[in-house]
């Protein structure tokens, strides 16, 4: 649910209000009541509110007569409503419902009660700050004035996205037939060879209690460090190559798996070399050659800034349309939401007094998120690191 600012402003300012002194009029709150009813089915909460008639009172407000001008219409049960401890406010639940769904559509129950608890506070408030003048203050005009703005861009990223929400079934099955590749689903075993050895702590301890070294006894021991360095890249290597030989020759890719830890130093007890269900999108793209392999084929060995790559194919299969229409419907109403998204920003230029806002002006913004394709790994995936490759988890539907 996509919760109204609005309403998150609102209850803000109940957590406000609770820290006021003891000796405050306000009401205490009732969050004891509110965490109790929290312990009763959310279908018991439901069916007692749809029993309560439209026009039953849900909120009944002692001491308050003029509700906010954005507040519910009330109805004052009192002979003298001038006078504000002699009268009440009176909620019914079309009008609470009213508010509480422009505030935050499918609000809720919970929500609810929290509406109900700080509303009466609000009001309270906002008379008292009435007659006192608050709302002819040049402060009161100008932040009524930047929410006003809020609201409206509130509600204009709301309308949009629910534009872009509407995605015509046809659509949803072009995307499906223009990109088959997205939609193969692949059960591949990897083998990973580390790049290089690991340091053994042992020696790295000894030399740290070594005295400190001349500057040439230091250049002869870097000089040996990046030698021992090589050797065992090329040590590695060629272990890749002869697991790969012994891969195709059909040895066990965890066997293998192990035998490659071992070697580079690396203690891991049960190594996961299988990937039963990836997608083109979960490998880096310089690995995506090992999909046009076929059942029980090897791949050749594939290197990179992280380690050697071995896979083998075991099986393909294909997702079909009614698998994949949640997660294309998603992607294509981002992509809608982007695109309406770029047109309102590229349609104003602005202009910023640096002598005022220091260098960079006002014009810094955050950078946008990348829109991913389905099942498309976060950034920076290409490059693998020096640790073992997690499996990758279940592609998104």
């Amino acid at each position: 649910m996509r919760k109204s600012w609005l309403l998150c402003v609102l209850l803000g300012t109940l957590a406000w209000a609770q820290a006021a002194p003891p000796n405050t009029a306000l009401p205490q709150s009732p969050a004891p009541a509110a965490n109790q009813m929290n312990e009763q089915p959310p279908t018991a909460e439901k069916d007692s509110a749809a029993s309560v008639p439209a026009t039953a009172a849900v909120l009944t407000i002692d001491g308050v007569c003029e509700p906010q001008a954005k507040a519910p219409a009330a109805t004052k049960a009192t002979s003298a409503p001038k006078a504000a401890t002699n009268c009440k406010t009176v909620i019914t639940k079309a009008q609470f419902e009213q508010l509480a769904n422009n505030l935050a559509p499918n609000i809720t129950p919970q929500m609810k009660k929290q509406l109900a608890s700080v509303l009466p506070r609000l009001m309270a408030m906002s008379n008292q700050a009435k007659k006192e003048g608050l709302e002819n203050t040049p402060q009161y005009k100008e932040r009524v004035k930047f929410n006003r703005m809020q609201i409206l861009a509130q509600q204009l990223q709301q309308k949009l996205q629910d534009q872009a929400a509407d995605v015509p079934q046809a659509e949803i099955e072009k995307y499906y037939q223009d990109h088959p590749e997205n939609f193969e689903q692949y059960s591949l075993d990897r083998l990973f060879v580390p790049r290089t050895k690991q340091v053994e702590a042992e020696a790295k301890e000894e030399g740290d209690r070594q005295r400190k070294p001349s500057e040439q006894e230091q250049k002869d021991k870097e000089a040996a460090e990046k030698t021992k360095q090589e050797q065992g890249e090329q040590a590695m290597t060629k272990m890749a190559e002869d697991l790969r030989a012994r891969a195709a020759a059909g040895e066990d890719f965890l066997k293998l798996q192990k035998e490659a830890f071992e070697a580079a130093g690396m203690k891991i007890e049960s190594p996961t070399v299988t990937l039963p269900s990836i997608r083109r999108s979960g490998l880096p793209p310089a690995h995506t050659a090992v999909f046009a392999l076929k059942p029980g084929d090897v791949s050749q060995v594939i290197s990179d800034n992280g380690g050697h790559y071995i896979y083998k194919m075991n099986n393909k299969s294909e997702i079909t349309l009614d698998q994949a229409k949640t997660e294309i419907h998603g992607k294509l109403q981002n992509d809608r939401m982007h695109e309406e998204m770029d047109k309102l920003n590229n349609s104003f230029k602005v202009e910023t007094n640096e002598a005022y806002f220091g260098p960079g002006g006002a014009n810094g913004m955050p950078p946008r998120p990348t829109r991913p394709r389905p099942g498309m790994p976060p950034a920076g995936a290409s490059g693998m690191p020096q640790t073992p490759p997690p499996a990758p988890g279940a592609n998104p539907q």
